[in-house]
């Protein structure tokens, strides 16, 4: 509370962004976490909430004849406008905000504040929700040929990756800690994903320190255990992630690639993603596109390709499809790196994951793999997501950029995910706002001495007990695309904006309605229905068992959806109501006839999370299935069918 110079603005105005004309007047507060703007409108209580750890910026503006105007960007995406009446006011607020929105030490975070109703063994129980040995066993380890090995036990190896790994059952500890010297951070080939059927695997490092011309027999044994232990190829694969140019350019500072002379039987392959500076610039440049207030069309998407942002995620997906066909169709082993490897690294072998196993492609799954190869193999965090004053330079959107290259995905394979849109934001979001302690800390040995598990709350329990708002109503666990191997095109024209993410705050720019919302609707209220029709078909069994012999003229509706008595029979909610992909009348308010009996849930509310990316285009759900969707149960017209 000592760094809020005033607590309380009154005659404050809140611009919509896309229309400054229209603006909402109200009362801003500043307390030691959030910043609340209260509309004064009579008998109508409207609040904006904004976190101060989701402030990205706070820009004071010149002066006008009819105030001081304050501009906050958020990490979320979402961009604020006030107007201050005085001056000295708006100074005030603006020294507050920029105070509070970059704590120094990781105690002002907001994660060690944040006190839900829950009591202390419910909190330690958020924490074991998941368990990343259970996952390693599901692969299938340890085994015969990968071990877990307790060499990093309290970091001694390496600071920087976890007390728990797995290596070659003949991987010795002097061949480890040989192999950890000459490698970027001590951080050595480790495995992150086995595949039992064909026994090759996906590992991640460091760059070697390998300079012009230097070598070290300990990491060449490394990777010849790593080939060995994949007894059906007789060579691996070792990505580099980063250009060409980039990696040439380290060995002048001792680093650099792997000699394919020095080590015997590798496949030396660059990708060519570029580093954390350009990734910011470009993000930074998609925004600005992205806040345009009335672009013309030849703008924005002049704007979006100079950006590159889209040209970048591609280059992430390309690296994720070639690793994941590597091991899916080729049986071969493949060693992953950049420079330090937990940048790029973590977003390809992540980015595979997701490709090549269908675990990872659910609910639990996502959360495993993002605690797996992102917190645990130390995904610098606090430095990328800007969570305590640092060096600018350190931030970057790598975490974005996963989360949208499984977007991208979703929209090519809708039903191949259990999760929606809303679950990739609702991580986004709580990946910057620090109210949970799941990506505080750049590294496992931070998050032990901070005692995180001991202080703060988990974000994984709190989204599982939350689940019914993240589920994808078109997941088919049968479907074909559900199955194996995703096989994503990554032709230009298959790449999309992502407005869901970006322009979510823009309500007045984008009105929309959410597809998958209308989906799960239906889908719950059919549910519903049918409850309803099998007790009412057991009430007409039982009466008529109870008759006295007259018989009484029943008219009935089997349809799943309604049922009416007498002669005017209702359809009630039923997909008849869309018409060519747009609603003509609420699935959640029909029109019965008089006279007829028509059974109908509660009205209920479907704008909540409209603004979300829907993901599917020209469902016309009135439409009988085509030839084609009749003879394959898989296709994707079967599946909204069946939803």
């Amino acid at each position: 509370m000592e760094h809020i110079r005033l607590p309380k603005v009154e005659n404050v105005r809140l611009l919509d962004r896309v229309s400054p004309r229209r603006s909402r007047l109200g009362t801003l507060y500043l307390t030691a976490t959030h910043t609340i703007f209260v509309e004064n409108e009579a008998g109508v209580r409207n609040e904006t909430w904004v976190l101060h750890s989701l402030v990205c910026s706070v820009e004071k503006q010149a002066a006008t004849a009819s105030g001081c105007s304050l501009l906050i960007h958020c990490k979320n995406f979402q961009v604020l406008h006030f107007v201050v009446p005085r001056e000295r006011e708006c100074h005030d607020v603006h020294l507050s905000l920029q105070r509070l929105s970059q704590p120094e030490r990781c105690e002002e975070l907001y994660c060690f504040s944040y006190k839900p109703n829950v009591d202390e063994e419910e909190r330690r129980q958020e924490w074991d929700f998941l368990d990343l040995k259970a996952d390693y066993s599901r692969m299938g380890l340890p085994n015969s040929l990968w071990k877990r090995s307790p060499v990093n036990q309290h970091f001694k190896v390496s600071d920087t990756y976890p007390a728990d790994l797995f290596v070659p059952q003949s991987a010795t500890p002097p061949v480890i800690v040989g192999s950890s010297k000459f490698r970027s951070r001590g951080r050595f080939p480790t495995l992150v994903y086995y595949s039992k059927e064909n026994h090759a695997t996906i590992c991640r490092s460091s760059q070697p320190l390998s300079g012009f011309s230097a070598r070290c027999l300990e990491d060449e044994q490394m990777l010849e255990a790593i080939l060995r232990s994949n007894p059906r190829s007789d060579f691996m694969y070792v990505v580099d992630t980063r250009p060409k140019l980039n990696a040439i350019a380290n060995r002048a500072a001792g680093k650099g690639y792997e000699n394919e002379d020095n080590y015997s039987n590798i496949k030396f392959q660059f990708i060519g993603i570029e580093n954390i500076h350009v990734m910011r610039n470009s993000q930074q440049k998609m925004l600005e596109v992205c806040e345009l207030r009335s672009p013309s069309m030849s703008n924005f998407l002049e704007g979006l390709e100079s950006s590159g942002w889209l040209k970048h995620i591609k280059a992430v997906l390309d690296a994720g499809i070639f690793i994941a066909k590597a091991v899916a169709e080729e049986g071969v082993s493949v060693l992953v790196h950049c420079s330090d490897g937990w940048d790029r690294t973590a977003q390809v072998c992540s980015v595979a994951c997701v490709l090549l196993d269908p675990h990872y492609r659910t609910l639990t799954g996502l959360m495993v793999l993002i605690e797996k190869d992102w917190v645990s193999f130390g995904h610098k965090f606090s430095h990328r997501c800007n969570h305590l004053v640092g060096d600018p330079k350190e931030v970057s959107p790598v975490i974005d950029q996963f989360l949208e290259c499984v977007w991208q995905l979703m929209e090519q394979f809708p039903c191949a995910f259990e999760f929606n849109a809303r679950f990739l934001i609702t991580i986004h979001s709580h990946v910057y706002s620090c109210q949970y302690g799941n990506f505080i800390g750049n590294n496992q040995r931070e998050r032990v001495e901070l005692g995180l598990r001991e202080r703060t709350h988990s974000l994984w329990s709190y989204l599982w007990k939350n689940k019914t708002d993240y589920i994808n109503p078109l997941y088919r666990p049968d479907h074909s695309q559900t199955q194996g191997l995703l096989r994503p095109s990554t032709a230009p024209y298959c790449f999309k904006s992502w407005r869901g993410l970006y322009n979510r705050f823009d309500q007045g720019m984008h009105p929309r309605q959410s597809v998958e919302d209308y989906l799960s609707a239906i889908q719950e209220e059919t549910q519903q229905l049918e409850e309803q029709l099998a007790s009412h078909k057991q009430k007409i069994a039982q009466l008529e068992q109870e008759g006295s012999g007259v018989q009484e003229a029943v008219v009935f509706d089997k349809s799943p959806t309604a049922w009416a008595l007498g002669s005017d029979l209702g359809l009630a909610n039923t997909p008849q109501d869309y018409t060519g992909g747009f609603v003509t009348s609420s699935p959640c308010q029909p029109k019965a006839p008089d006279g007829s009996l028509v059974l109908l849930t509660q009205d209920c509310n479907l704008s909540n999370g409209s603004d979300q990316e829907s993901g599917i285009a020209d469902v016309s759900c009135h439409s009988p299935l085509s030839e084609d969707s009749a003879r394959d149960p898989d296709s994707d017209e079967a599946a909204y069918s069946a939803a």
